[in-house]
Formats: C-alpha cells, structure tokens, sequence
C-alpha cells in the first residue's frame, strides 16, 4: 500500500475541506481514488493517535497507558472510518433510497476526514474541526447518496449516534485495559 502524499491529494484535501461539492462528485465517480481516501483517514489517524498518546504523557498516566491510547486512536479511527461508511451507506440507501454504492460513499467520506487535522490545534482545533468534518461529511453523503440535504444530515447523525455509542464502549473496555499499563 502506497500511502504518499502528492500535490494532486493536498489540493483534494484543501477542496474537500473547503466544502467544494464538486470535488466530492469527482472523488465519487473515481475509483483510482480508493487509496487516496484511505491516505487521509490514515493521516488523520496518525494524528490522532499521536495526540493521545502526548496528551497521556503530559497528564501523568504512563508510557505504557500512552502507547495503548496511540494505538487505540489509530485502530479507531481507521476501524471507525469503514463502520461510519457502512452505516451511512446502509441508512442512506435502506431508509432514504439513495444510489450511491458503498466505495463511492467510502471515498467521498475519506476526504470529508480532512478538518479532522485541525485537532492539532490544543483546545479549541478538535470541536472545530469535528463540527467541520460533520458539515462536510453531510455534503459528502449528499453528493455519494444522491439525496437530499435533510436525508443527508439524518444519514451523517444517525451514523454519528451509532459510531460514538460503540466508541464509548470500546473505549471503556480499552481504558480499563490502559489502567493495567499506567504505572509504566
């Protein structure tokens, strides 16, 4: 797997994040951009884990807890990408008839991953950047699905309430397991 970063990807990403519902048809209609899509996530990934794992440091929980946490972001995110996708395609196309099939709802939501960068801002970057990703994770679904905005957003919501209810319960199942390291 090639997970390099062109200029070609970086101006999709600056797209994507800049809510360009045309570049969420383009990533829809081309499958060449499978890989593409999963380089965000991965980056996003990458980020995310590695913010865990600084933030445990800082807050005194042990090398042993912070590298669980690192890990765990990384799975998660990656995991969480692929079941947030299958969701949106299930609901999207069981309760709202839409069209897309679920690589082209994959790949559009790989891309609407990109604001999710911002959490490296300390604070404020994470809510912001969550809140942006969800804006453009409606216009990807919207676009993919070929529905309305109203479907989209109860699409996107749906996915979200399912995904954090099974991230709570991972997370508790692995915090527990953390705990175990924490004197490390």
């Amino acid at each position: 797997m090639d997970f390099s970063i062109s200029s070609e990807m970086l101006n999709r990403m600056m797209r994507a994040a800049m809510l360009d519902k045309g570049l969420y048809e383009e990533v829809e209609n081309d499958p060449s951009l499978d890989q593409e899509a999963m380089t965000v996530v991965a980056l996003i990934a990458i980020v995310a884990g590695l913010l865990g794992f600084i933030f445990d440091v800082l807050l005194g929980k042990g090398i042993g807890s912070a590298f669980i946490t690192l890990i765990f972001g990384v799975i998660w995110t990656v995991v969480g990408y692929f079941i947030y996708a299958y969701l949106a395609y299930f609901i999207g196309v069981n309760l709202f008839n839409g069209t897309a099939d679920f690589g082209e709802l994959r790949r559009t939501l790989g891309y609407a991953y990109t604001p999710m960068i911002l959490s490296v801002i300390p604070c404020l970057g994470s809510i912001i950047g969550g809140i942006w990703a969800f804006v453009a994770g409606i216009i990807a679904v919207r676009e993919a699905l070929d529905v309305d905005t109203t479907q989209a957003v109860l699409t996107v919501l749906i996915s979200i309430v399912v995904m954090m209810v099974v991230g709570m319960l991972l997370g508790s199942i692995v915090g527990v397991g953390g705990m175990m390291f924490s004197r490390f």
